[in-house]
């Protein structure tokens, strides 16, 4: 199923997956969005992204870490 902006757990999982020696409470936010759109399974418009998604991202990896 492909991911979309609003699948913050997901995209979480994913990333933590594929970057498993990264702290996410430290990545930049334009590299955070860079690995969310290079990701496999992500199908969404990439002008759909803003702020409070990305941290929503990053605090779903925080907390699955």
């Amino acid at each position: 199923m492909p991911l979309k902006w609003i699948d913050s757990l997901d995209i979480a999982l994913d990333l933590l997956e594929m970057y498993p020696e990264i702290d996410p409470e430290t990545i930049r936010f334009t590299d955070l969005r860079e690995w969310i759109l290079a990701l496999d399974s992500f199908e969404d418009d990439p002008e759909h992204c803003n702020e409070r998604i990305l941290e929503a991202v990053q605090t779903c990896w925080i907390a699955e870490k």
